[in-house]
């Protein structure tokens, strides 16, 4: 006859292994999610925030930006963690088309992920001219269209006059210029060499671009292996300027209509 405490025993140490198992189950499901949540992340598209004003208007301070990875295949710097690789190229690899606005690896600190727009590609010639693109001595129309406040990283506005920018190939957006015979308003002619693309800032006077070297803290020619992804979306967006007032203010500050727009 068995008793009671040898039952008892029995049952415990049958429950040992369900319980092991349902441990072993959740550690099993979690790390599928991980790994699901990674692939995602480094596959198909990955958010970005946006920190400067170096893109108004098309990209104001505190918007959320998602990226999509696949238009330009995959490279070393398409990888949600950066760890250093050899350069092999990218698998799928495509050039962007003028007019995109991308996420790259900034070439100073590949920790850093910058946006910009590609007005150039390999073969282009690249020019600024009294504040006014060339490409290939075809001069980027300018439309003037209103005026508009370019805020600075301190959370400061200034009153920038808004133009629409049309490409050579019709791509049309928006940019800001602050002021005539800016620093960056008269460039020598760029040839933009193979695997190089050459980046601009849609606030044309408050920009480290193409136009501004590595060395001096700018984009200088960006290698297309350092391309994260193509800018698509704005997810969300958070005026930073409303840090300054009382915490039960901060909700007004997110700009629903900014909210789930594409990035033209």
């Amino acid at each position: 006859m068995t008793s009671e405490s040898e039952t008892t025993s029995q049952k415990s140490a049958a429950s040992k292994p369900l319980a092991s198992s349902s441990w072993r189950a959740q550690a099993a499901q979690l790390a599928a999610i991980v790994m699901v949540v990674f692939v995602a992340k480094g596959a198909l598209a990955e958010p970005f925030y946006v920190p400067s004003g170096s893109m108004e208007p098309t990209l104001l301070i505190g918007d959320a930006l998602l990226a999509s990875k696949f238009p330009y295949g995959y490279g070393a710097a398409s990888l949600p963690i950066q760890i250093t690789l050899p350069e092999t190229g990218r698998l799928f690899g495509d050039t962007p088309k003028r007019g995109d606005v991308v996420v790259f690896r900034w070439p100073g600190d590949r920790s850093q992920a910058w946006v910009k727009r590609v007005v150039g590609l390999p073969g282009d010639r690249i020019q600024m001219r009294q504040g006014q693109l060339f490409i290939n001595d075809h001069a980027a129309t300018l439309k003037p269209d209103g005026t508009g406040e370019a805020e600075d990283d301190r959370g400061g506005n200034e009153k920038a006059y808004r133009y629409v920018e049309t490409l050579p190939n019709g791509v049309t957006h928006a940019i800001f210029k602050m002021r005539d015979n800016g620093r960056l308003d008269n460039t020598p002619e760029v040839t933009v060499p193979a695997g190089k693309l050459f980046v601009l800032g849609d606030n044309r006077d408050n920009s480290a671009d193409s136009r501004v070297s590595v060395r001096d803290g700018g984009v200088g020619l960006l290698p297309i292996d350092n391309l994260i992804g193509r800018a698509d979306a704005v997810v969300g967006s958070w005026d930073l300027g409303i840090r300054s007032q009382p915490v039960w203010t901060w909700l007004s500050g997110f700009r629903m209509a900014r909210f789930f727009t594409s990035v033209h």
